[in-house]
């Protein structure tokens, strides 16, 4: 295993320059022949909050979660998962999308998850600023805490970069595996409690949901923004995560280091 994460690490630094290059294009890709250009970054995810905010705070009279207003409570739920499913998803069509290089010339594959994580960034980048202006208008503050934000960042780039191996390399040979992941995001995204608190179900339901491992990346962005909770103050919690995460990671590798000899022959 450390081996393996070895080599992956210094593959990434090896060809630290064409992933950047590759980043830099998806992202700029996205803004082709828009007036506004990179400022839809921020609009989107602005949009997307406001709109849920009115839905649920307006429309259904949500209250304040734990005395946390709940437009900073769903921003801080909503901004990990978005940043989680985005990677995976684009993460399923990585290679069929770069086929055109991989039949003509010896590309390494296996950075184009990287790619997706590095572009996924981005607009990750503009949710957590719209959470921490939110934060300082509802004068909600978890300070010191804040910086474990980077731990949880990792918790959630380590599993979408194990998941997105296998979904990056299964989507070539079954091209249904890429419309699967989307539906398992959609259904993912209203199972996990991200606009409900977790508290509301049973025990017993609450033990199963907690088997997600984006709770516990959720969970933990709150932590940091808002509660002021130590990712060491749960220490199962957070062994059971990386024992998932790294199965995730090593299975995710060892599939696409199998099958990635023959994505020249079929795409």
């Amino acid at each position: 295993m450390f081996a393996r994460a070895f080599r992956f690490i210094t593959m990434i630094v090896t060809q630290r320059q064409l992933i950047l290059a590759l980043a830099k294009r998806e992202i700029a890709s996205q803004y082709i022949g828009s007036l506004l250009g990179i400022v839809w970054t921020f609009i989107q995810p602005a949009v997307m909050i406001f709109v849920f905010w009115f839905v649920f705070s307006i429309g259904f009279k949500s209250r304040p979660v734990n005395d946390v207003p709940f437009a900073v409570w769903l921003t801080a739920g909503m901004a990990p998962w978005f940043a989680f499913s985005d990677i995976v998803v684009r993460s399923a069509s990585a290679v069929v999308s770069y086929g055109h290089l991989i039949k003509k010339s010896v590309f390494p594959s296996q950075i184009l998850p990287v790619v997706k994580v590095l572009s996924g960034m981005f607009t990750h980048c503009a949710f957590v600023l719209l959470l921490l202006t939110l934060l300082l208008f509802q004068q909600v503050w978890a300070g010191f805490y804040l910086v474990q934000f980077f731990y949880y960042l990792l918790c959630l780039v380590s599993l979408a970069l194990g998941i997105g191996w296998a979904v990056a390399a299964l989507n070539v040979f079954i091209r249904d595996v890429g419309q699967i992941v989307t539906v398992v995001m959609q259904v993912g995204f209203w199972a996990t409690p991200i606009f409900w608190e977790i508290t509301i179900m049973p025990e017993r339901v609450q033990a199963i949901l907690k088997l997600n491992p984006v709770y516990y990346i959720i969970q933990g962005y709150r932590d940091s923004f808002i509660y002021g909770i130590g990712f060491w103050e749960r220490p199962l919690h957070g062994l059971y995560f990386w024992m998932v995460t790294a199965s995730c990671f090593l299975v995710g590798s060892m599939i696409f280091r199998k099958l990635k000899g023959q994505f020249a022959d079929v795409l």
